[in-house]
């Protein structure tokens, strides 16, 4: 994007808080305003810098856009406590925004990740001027960050170094190698994760205050909208996410939070847009990432659009072309954009798949199936030992690519240490899309263990491409917020529910395929927290409380084991496009 355009701007101006605390800015306006004019603003603790080439399109759209360092970070004042801060601070730099000579008195946000977050944060405090708020990619902190369902994510450390002190640590931050071995390093030691800041650097006191919090109590609501405050939200709000965003559990957590104690006429301006598009490039749309190639219609100019939405929003302008209902979803292999009315509508109906098995499916050589009706075989096991550190899958992870879509070699690794069914081909081009949902009888002959699984399309030429995941501590089955420890051998019921949204065209002939296998191996390739299986307090387990468990996976008519497919609407010209729908968005390189 070029910054040849009509724009000024006024750096380290001081944004007063109720405290006295001033935040540092950088103002962008136009240099022929409309004065005044609607503003945009957004909190950062990525420095203001980051964002400049923002700032000057916004500006030279004839918005004036600010870009506020948060509390702590940058050359603001005070004390960077992530996440918590927010709210308030959001509500003063709104107010504060809204009473310069260049604003009218309306007030967007802008921003993705926690500059998502804090749309969010700022908007629960209802501050007077606030017109509308544009979350992207944003988390709903203890849900998918610094967790994902309760098992903790050593990228946080990582980010912390990120956002550590008062400058820009961005090149240590990207520099995945490094942090690749060294979340390698501590998986082999057997240390607890509580030494992981340690083992890496020097101790952090956040990283350990958040892990005195394992699950999702009164520490984590604090972050997040309360029922009350979103029903308080009658602003217009443009949700964005992506098929394969780290956030999009917390992204679809907050709309779904918000659509489900809106008042009534609320949702109607509350719209979701979901592309093939990772956590960077809900921001910068792009055709190729991760092995995959996406359609030319996956390319919107995101910056157009969100200039459209405040035009629309805040201007009095049109609607935007592209929001044709309130819901858009890209289906991938079909290279089209269709829409529904509600996040439910996107699927028509769920294609149910039994597993089954007449030898033990623990090898994709010698894999299970998804089969129409009921298994009758044995159960499937695998047996997974935390206490192996030498295990060739550590390695291969470390060597993964982890932004890979398409790589197999740990499945290819992890031989007798993961279950693997298939489907039979498909007959026909069908389209999945919306929220796939696994029913799995298990018994372990541990008090706790981890489950990763991911749901794969195989094309006719043995290739694969991820397609979902969900993760769930076994202590966990009844509830985030329901710790209970296993004690029996008999098979339980495990309800893997919250697999990450997907839209996808499966072509004729090509499979999906189900691997059910221990989280402390990898979420693509990232180490997760690893679980020693001991049921004591899970970061404070080192390899001295470890112990091997097997799993056995039950599928019978008395235990049957079940895969749901979400299956797309049916396609009709009226809810669908290939492009030529959101064309005034294809994506500008000038």
């Amino acid at each position: 994007m070029s910054t040849e355009s009509h724009a000024k701007w006024v750096w380290g101006v001081k944004i007063p808080l109720r405290d006295g605390t001033l935040l540092n800015a950088t103002v962008y306006l136009p240099q022929a305003p409309r004065s005044p004019a609607p503003c945009v603003c957004t909190l950062t603790p990525y420095i203001a810098d980051t964002f400049h080439e923002r700032g000057v399109y916004f500006a030279s759209q004839g918005l004036p856009f600010i870009i506020v360092d948060v509390r702590g970070r940058g050359n603001s004042e005070g004390v960077f406590h992530p996440f918590i801060q927010e709210g308030r601070d959001g509500h003063d730099v709104v107010e504060w925004v809204a009473r310069q000579p260049y604003c009218n008195g309306k007030v967007g946000m802008w921003g993705g990740s926690y500059g998502g977050y804090c749309q969010w944060a700022s908007a629960k405090e209802v501050p007077q001027h606030l017109v509308t708020i544009v979350p992207r990619a944003a988390p709903y902190v203890g849900l998918d960050f610094p967790m994902r369902n309760n098992i903790a994510l050593p990228f946080v450390l990582q980010w912390m170094t990120l956002t550590a002190g008062r400058t820009s640590q961005a090149n240590i931050f990207s520099d995945d190698r490094s942090w690749s071995r060294a979340y390698r390093d501590w998986h082999k030691s057997g240390r607890p994760f509580r030494d992981l800041d340690a083992l890496i650097g020097s101790r952090c006191a956040q990283f350990q205050e958040w892990l005195e919090h394992p699950e999702p109590d009164a520490f984590w609501d604090r972050y997040n909208p309360t029922p009350e405050q979103y029903a308080r939200l009658h602003l217009p709000i443009l949700t964005i996410t992506g098929s394969y965003d780290d956030d999009q559990p917390g992204a679809l957590e907050h709309y779904k939070q918000h659509i489900r104690h809106a008042p009534p006429d609320a949702p109607r301006k509350h719209y979701l847009i979901i592309g093939p598009w990772d956590h960077l490039r809900t921001g910068m749309p792009a055709a190729e990432f991760g092995g995959v190639k996406f359609g030319a219609a996956s390319v919107i100019d995101m910056h157009k659009l969100h200039q459209e939405w405040y035009a629309w929003t805040m201007w009095d302008g049109p609607k935007p072309v592209f929001l044709e209902k309130p819901v858009a979803y890209y289906v991938m292999g079909a290279d089209r954009w269709r829409y529904a009315e509600t996040l439910e509508a996107v699927t028509a109906t769920r294609k149910t798949y039994f597993l089954d098995s007449t030898t033990n499916a623990n090898d994709i050589f010698s894999s299970g199936l998804l089969d129409t009706e009921a298994g009758t075989g044995p159960p499937d096991t695998y047996r997974y030992d935390p206490c192996d550190p030498n295990a060739p899958e550590v390695d291969a992870e470390a060597g993964t690519d982890g932004g890979s879509f398409i790589d197999q070699s740990v499945t290819l690794t992890l031989r007798g240490k993961q279950l693997i069914y298939h489907s039979a081909p498909f007959e026909d081009d069908q389209e999945v899309s919306g929220f796939f949902r696994l029913t799995a009888w298990i018994s372990i002959d541990c008090p706790d263990t981890d489950f990763y699984v991911s749901i794969h399309e195989i094309a006719l030429d043995g290739s694969s491409i991820r397609l979902s995941t969900d993760a769930l501590r076994a202590r966990y089955r009844k509830g985030l917020r329901s710790p209970r420890l296993i004690d029996t051998r008999q098979p339980l019921r495990y309800e893997f529910d919250r697999f990450t949204f997907v839209s996808r065209q499966i072509n004729r002939g090509h499979r999906l395929r189900l691997i059910i296998a221990p989280m402390g191996r990898l979420i693509e390739a990232t180490f997760a927290q690893k679980n020693h299986n001991g049921g004591g307090v899970v970061a404070d387990e080192s390899i001295e409380d470890a112990r091997a468990v097997t799993v056995s996976l039950f599928h019978t008519p008395e235990y049957p084991s079940v895969l749901y497919v979400p299956m797309g609407q049916p396609a009709s010209a009226q809810d669908c496009s290939t492009g030529a729908t959101s064309s005034t968005l294809q994506l500008k390189t000038s």
